[in-house]
Parts: C-alpha cells; structure tokens; sequence
C-alpha cells in the first residue's frame, strides 16, 4: 500500500486562477508557451506526430505545461491542439504498449527517460479531461516498460531521473492496483542512481575543470532528485523529508544563489555572482517542492517553491514570455555574445545567457512552459479533513468537502504586497478543517487581528455556513544579508531586490540549422545605457507600493521598490561580464538615491553588491 499524501493538488476542473495570476498565464498563453508549436519545427514537425524533428523529450516537455495552462485559461483553441497531440501520441501506440517514436530494432538504445515523460504528461491530460483512454495507455506503456527493463536497463538520463516515473506509476495504482507496478517501484529505485549515497559520501563542491559534466552533478537532475526520496517514500515509509533537507543544504553550502536556488551552468557551479543556473533547473526545482509540499505537508518546501516562483523563475523570461535564457545570471549587466576568454559558464556557450527562442539548447525552450501552470495548481490542495491554501496567489477552487460544494478563494497581490484573504463560501452548513498557510518570510503575522506562529499553518476546525473572511496581515523586515562573495543582497518578505539597468535592446534575427529566430521568438541582445556599478551606502532602506497591472513582473512600472543611499564606484566588465569584485571601493562621487525593484521583475541588474559607510 502507499502512503497517503498530506494535500492531494486540486485539477483544472476544480480550480482557477485570478487577479494577477491569470493575467500572468494570459500572458504566457499569448507568448511562446501558447505558440510554440506554431514556430519551432522540433513541436510541430515531432517524431512523436508522425514528422521528422525530435522525438524524445521536447514535445512531452511543452504538452507537459502546454496542456493545464489551455485548461486552466478555459481557451478552447489550445485545448484542440493539446488534443491533436494526445491524439497522434495515443494512435501511434504500438501493441506491446511500447508509445515513443522508435523503430523496435532502436528500443534498446532508446533513452526511457522519454517514456516516464509522455506517462506524466497522459496524466495531466487525464486530470484535465477525464478522457477514458488514458489509463489503458499508460498501463500498456508501463508493462511493458517493465519487461524492456529486463534486459535492457536504464541509462543516461532514464538512470538520473527514474524517481519521475513513480509519479504516473503510483497514479496507475491507487487506479487499479497490481502487484508487478510496486515491483517496477524497487527495479526502478535499485537501477537508477542512488542520490541520497552519492551526496552523503561526495561534496560536488565545485567542478573539477573548466568543461567538467556529469549526470551526478547536472542542475536538472539535481533540481529533480529533490524530490527522490520522497516519492519513494510513498512506498518504503521513510522519511520523506530527511534526505531533501540535506541535499538542499549542501547545494546551498557549495552553489548557492540568493533567490533560494542553486548554480549550474550546466552543472553545479559555485557561488559566485557571475556563475548561472539553467532555466530547466528553476522549474524543475519548483516541480519537487510541489511534491515536497504534497508528500510531507511541510510549510517550509512552500517558502522555497514560493521563492523561486517569485524570484529565479520570472527573472529568467521577458515579461511578454516570448523570450527566455539558458542561464539566469545573480549580477549580469549585459547580454552580447561571449567569447572564450570572457565567458564565465562552466559549460555552456557565449550564448546561453541571451533572451531568445534557443539559447544554447533547445530543452528550456519546451519545459519553461511548465512553471506557472503547474504553480497556480499548487495555491490550493485538498487535506484528509478538508482544505489547505498551500502557496499564495490569486486563485478560486470549487470543491465537494464531506457532500458539500464549497468555494474558496485566495484574494490578494502578494507577493507585491503584504497580505491576503482567504475566502471560503459554502451552499450549506459543513463542518471541515480549513489550513491556512503563514510564510516563513515574515516577522509577525496576524490572522483575523490574531497572532499566529510564522513558518506554520494556521488551522481552522468548523462548520462553515455561508461566507467566512480570513485575512492574514504579514510583517516584513528588510534584511541586508551576506554572500560568499563579501557583497550583500537585499530581501523583504518573499521578494529579492535588484538594481534593475536600463538598456538598449537589440533584436537579433537569423536562421541556424533550419529554425527561424523571429522576433518576437528571436534572441536579445541588451547594452546597458546607464550606470550599473554601485555600491550600498547605508542599511536602512524605504518601501513605496506602486500598482500592480497588467503585466505582473513588470520592469518598467514595478509593483513594488525599494530606495537607499548609494555611491558610484569603480567597477569593470570585460568582455561584456562584470567582474565578480569591483575594483575598489572607492566612492566616485557623492552619495545618490538608489532604487531598487524586484529580482524577477528585471531583465538586466546588480544584485549582489557592496556596502561602503565613508
């Protein structure tokens, strides 16, 4: 038997997105999430549709953030061309069950990690449509995966990432439970790589050499493996905490990054200002901390999923969504091409930190449409007693609690600003609990003008009758904290703060190995044409609200900022790239006033720097 989760995530059918965040996912709708299969040969001319472009992991990657965002949008256009997908993927099925694009004399040469992908993404296609064919496939598939195993075991990728195949293994069997699936569950566990060993007895503490790539180390399967322990703990009854707390702690010792997430251009990478984080990493990282957050009910996982989501994940795409990057920079100034001598990335191209369609690698390209969708769904779960508001955002759920329809609604622009109400409305008299989450982020919180403990849940057993209001007020300190490099970030509440830079940008449109850049899809290059290199000059700093509208991470117009003094100081750039250091710290000029705006709402900015008090 498995374990029951401690939030079971609500469906499409059963919540909805508003405020700011529907408008968030509009956004991604109108950009490359909504049209990439309309632009990028390897979605539209798939193998996994009968063409001839990749047939692996790039169309799973988009359907598997394509297909709740046209559901949780109710925009009928997508849903037909989601459909159109599932349609091919589920015709071309062979009879043994065998359903990725492989000839059978290939199959074991054929990386499996595709197959526990399309399984994942038939059971976000079920959760949002029911459709009947789904199971059937999925259990056809995984049988039959079963005995490829036999003599053929996973490698690559497939052994670095086999913990994401219990996810539709474990939904097949609460469906309709056989033996052989739990056997799959301990094949699966005892041919991938064992994480929790590997990163007890190494410390991955930086990469050897310059070009240095590993499985072991690689930002995507580290951001995953997260999460490994706790999905096998479903079955094995561990503790489903235990090993995550140490596996982040370590990455966070050696590769930290400010917003909570950790380095790895492509691999881990330290911690130093300049070193990036892939795109792939970001989401990926969010995606464990769901289930983290699902599997334990602990309320630290939803800080985490919260910073990113607020943090790394916007950061690293154009506020239109039509652009992303390979690599998310904590200090990066500008963005042109970088040759050998300048670039910084452990082993990635002068290319990967450009906004554009297919920075470096194409994989981001497909799976950044994963992050808000999968979010949004994440803001309310069910408990065994009633309902849970699990990462706060805009969002309205009707559910049946105990035979009755209830409404609950999370009202609020948090992250921009330092409240929110909880909202529940139910047809009837129903006697439910009702789980409210309190950040960790904050210094005092209050639910209703009552103290409540930061970091925990605030808990409610009644019988709702009607509408009923929680509103939780939230107490910010703004903190000026240390980093590695001797510099300094700001934080309040969720948000980290960032000199955002003013820049000329550059549209750049060509054509590589057969595929367009466009623009809007073609890449960016960004002068800054302003100053960039300052230094704090004081500690205390000012909070201004501003409007939140109708782009949310908005780097124009800002929903929230920050002012402080500062000093204009010697600070360099080869190549296009700021040092990690500046020069000195010798002020250049009298003090002046500094803004500072949301981390996620910039494209260019300084992040980590200096404090000077002359």
């Amino acid at each position: 038997m498995l374990q029951k989760l401690k939030f079971t995530p609500l469906t499409t059918k059963e919540i909805k997105p508003y405020g700011w965040m529907k408008r968030q996912l509009e956004i991604q709708g109108r950009g490359l999430s909504g049209n990439l299969d309309k632009v990028w040969p390897d979605i539209k001319e798939s193998r996994w549709i009968g063409g001839e472009k990749e047939g692996w992991e790039r169309l799973p990657y988009w359907l598997d953030g394509f297909i709740p965002l046209a559901y949780l949008l109710d925009d009928e256009d997508m849903k037909r061309r989601a459909k159109y997908y599932i349609d091919s993927i589920l015709s071309s099925q062979e009879e043994d069950g065998w359903i990725c694009p492989c000839a059978p004399e290939k199959r074991a040469h054929y990386d499996i990690w595709a197959t526990f992908l399309i399984c994942k993404v038939l059971v976000v296609y079920y959760d949002c449509t029911g459709d009947g064919r789904v199971e059937e496939a999925i259990y056809k598939a995984l049988k039959q995966m079963k005995k490829h195993m036999e003599r053929n075991t996973p490698f690559n990728w497939a052994a670095a990432r086999w913990y994401e195949c219990l996810i539709p293994l474990f939904w097949l069997y609460e469906r309709r439970p056989e033996d052989w699936m739990l056997e799959l569950a301990v094949i699966l566990e005892a041919e991938g790589i064992d994480f929790e060993t590997l990163y007890e007895k190494l410390d991955f503490q930086k990469p050897e050499e310059k070009r240095y790539w590993s499985y072991l180390n690689h930002v995507v399967n580290v951001a995953m493996a997260l999460k490994s322990r706790a999905m096998m703990s479903r079955l094995s009854k561990e503790n489903p905490s235990e090993f995550a707390e140490k596996f982040y702690n370590k990455l966070m010792k050696y590769h930290s990054m400010p917003t909570g997430h950790f380095t790895g251009d492509e691999c881990l990478a330290g911690d130093m200002p300049i070193q990036g984080s892939e795109c792939c990493g970001v989401v990926e990282a969010m995606y464990s901390y769901e289930w983290l957050v699902s599997i334990t009910g602990e309320n630290h996982w939803a800080d985490l999923l919260e910073r990113l989501a607020y943090n790394a994940f916007p950061a690293t795409i154009t506020p239109d969504m039509w652009a992303h990057q390979y690599d998310q920079m904590t200090n990066q100034m500008q963005i042109t091409f970088l040759d050998d001598e300048s670039n910084p990335f452990s082993h990635n191209s002068g290319e990967a930190h450009y906004f554009g369609l297919e920075p470096h690698f194409g994989c981001c390209t497909a799976n950044f449409s994963q992050a808000w969708p999968k979010f949004a769904l994440s803001t309310i779960m069910k408990t065994e007693n009633g309902l849970a508001v699990t990462a706060i955002a805009p969002s309205k759920a009707n559910v049946i609690v105990n035979g009755v329809p209830v409404t609950i609604t999370i009202e609020t622009d948090y992250p921009f600003r330092d409240s929110y109400k909880v909202v529940v409305d139910t047809e009837k008299a129903v006697d439910f609990e009702l789980t409210i989450r309190i950040p960790g982020f904050a210094k005092e919180a209050r639910v209703n003008g009552e103290a409540v403990d930061v970091g925990d849940y605030y808990t409610v057993n009644q019988v709702f009758d009607g509408s009923k209001t929680f509103e939780v007020v939230l107490n910010y300190e703004i903190t000026l904290d240390k980093r590695p490099s001797g510099m300094y970030v700001v934080n309040r509440g969720p948000l980290l703060y960032s000199v955002s830079i003013e820049a000329s940008v550059k549209p750049v449109e060509y054509i590589r190995n057969g595929v367009e850049r466009k623009a809007p899809y073609c890449d960016y290059e960004m002068v800054p044409t302003k100053q960039w290199n300052f230094a704090f000059g004081s500690k205390e700093f000012d909070v201004e609200f501003h409007n939140v509208g109708d782009v949310p991470f908005n780097i124009e117009a800002p929903a929230i900022t920050l002012t402080t003094k500062s000093y204009q100081i010697p600070w360099e750039a080869p190549g296009g790239i700021c040092t990690v250091l500046p020069k000195s710290l010798e002020p250049m000029g009298p003090p002046q006033k500094l803004v500072l705006q949301p981390y996620g709402a910039t494209n260019l900015r300084m992040t980590e720097i200096p404090l000077i008090q002359p």
